[in-house]
């Protein structure tokens, strides 16, 4: 999308991926951004710029944007825009040797993941060359703690530190027989390939699950869902550059589908321009908190969120049910909140009969659904349980409310609980 110079400030605060245009409509720069709006504003706000950057900002003069799902997809369109108009002024892709890849070394029969400033045909697989060394280091921290992988070259033939904080798995010294399918999920992962290594994660959880090896399950699942956190609805460069609407076109899908799955299973829903989810967070009872997250018009809108400390005590035991009722019930004295279009609460029956209740005791009826979290199945009012594929948008929408509603839950019970622990 094609802005003028002059309304930077109407950009989203999502994130994605800017172009600077000059004169001539050659791209000059290309950045990206966890906030668009923030970012580039900050080109025109300081008072402290380099030389080179007020070269820059003085050749300016429209800016086109692309928002993506994820920083990660930020940063794969990033490079792959840098290599397609090779702008003056980012670091321009020459050679190998100055630029980091990142190098996997098939050749070995442990694959190390390592960064380097040249390729060689060596056997390797290399990615990239990348300009951002720094935006690189910062994927790959996520990437491993999601698959823990070697990074060095002549590893010691002991357990080193890394091993320990869960970070490499030390295949030489371990004889780890599952490292080359991590290595897989890597380059997979680098790739684009997200689904495809979800998907065999999935494979693998249920294996472990129908041998009642619920330690290795949980690992898999934990994966599961970092990955999901991390990449969201992960599409490739080339998409948002054939579509650079692409990401509000999937949310509007999202919105679409769901308002007709919900009301073809008896959810009466004239329209989803608000959601909001809530999901209960305590440890044994304990510092117990309520979350509140909204969506509107299918994008988190921080700046309506709300946390609740639990004021009932429920005899020092945790009581998920009666505790969702006291926050829904505290929600709606709110009046002057906005009415919201649908409630989802995370959990299954037990929730939704208690925020039921909860809308009942001020007499308000509002469409309301549950996320059961093993089978995420969606649990109406009435106890019809919907199950949809796991490609549905209308499943994945539902399912990064709850993730987003139990993430700003956490986070509150873990201050709270620190409070104590210090105080």
């Amino acid at each position: 999308m094609l802005v003028s110079v002059s309304s930077y400030r109407l950009l989203p605060t999502y994130s994605g991926v800017y172009l600077f245009l000059n004169e001539k409509g050659d791209v000059i720069y290309v950045g990206k951004a966890k906030n668009l709006k923030k970012r580039v504003a900050s080109y025109f706000s300081s008072k402290d710029l380099g030389e080179k950057t007020r070269m820059l900002v003085s050749q300016i003069v429209s800016i086109n944007f692309i928002e993506v799902s994820s920083e990660i997809e930020a940063f794969l369109l990033e490079e792959n825009l840098i290599k397609k108009h090779t702008p003056r002024y980012n670091i321009r892709l020459v050679d190998g040797k100055r630029y980091p890849s990142l190098k996997i070394t098939l050749q070995d029969k442990y694959p190390k993941v390592l960064l380097v400033r040249k390729q060689i045909k060596d056997g390797s697989l290399y990615f990239g060359p990348y300009t951002s060394t720094s935006s690189l280091r910062a994927v790959l921290r996520i990437l491993r703690r999601i698959f823990p992988f070697q990074n060095v070259l002549n590893h010691s033939d002991r357990l080193c530190l890394y091993y320990h904080l869960g970070l490499c798995p030390c295949p030489s010294v371990t004889q780890d027989k599952n490292y080359q399918k991590t290595i897989n999920h890597i380059i997979d992962f680098l790739s684009g390939k997200t689904k495809k290594v979800i998907k065999e994660l999935e494979k693998d959880r249920d294996i472990f699950s129908k041998n009642e090896d619920f330690e290795e399950a949980g690992k898999l699942q934990r994966k599961i869902e970092a990955i999901k956190l991390i990449t969201s609805s992960i599409y490739k460069p080339l998409e948002y550059e054939l579509n650079p609407n692409l990401r509000m076109d999937v949310v509007q899908k999202e919105l679409d589908e769901l308002k007709t799955v919900l009301n073809e299973n008896g959810v009466g829903v004239s329209d989803l321009k608000r959601i909001e989810c809530y999901d209960i967070s305590n440890t044994s009872g304990l510092n117990a908190t309520g979350s509140m997250v909204v969506f509107t018009g299918g994008e988190k809108d921080a700046s309506a969120y709300r946390r609740f400390k639990i004021k009932e005590f429920y005899d020092g035991k945790p009581n998920d049910f009666a505790m969702m009722q006291e926050v829904l019930q505290r929600r709606l004295k709110h009046k002057e909140w906005i009415t919201p279009s649908l409630i989802i609460v995370d959990g299954g029956k037990g929730q939704v009969s208690s925020a039921s209740k909860a809308l009942s005791n001020v007499s308000l009826t509002i469409p309301l659904v549950g996320l059961a979290k093993r089978e995420e199945i969606i649990i109406t009012s009435k106890f019809k349980e919907i199950k949809l594929p796991e490609n549905s948008k209308s499943l994945h929408l539902v399912m990064r409310l709850r993730d987003e509603a139990h993430r700003f839950a956490i986070t509150y019970h873990k201050k709270l609980r620190a409070k104590l622990i210090f105080s």
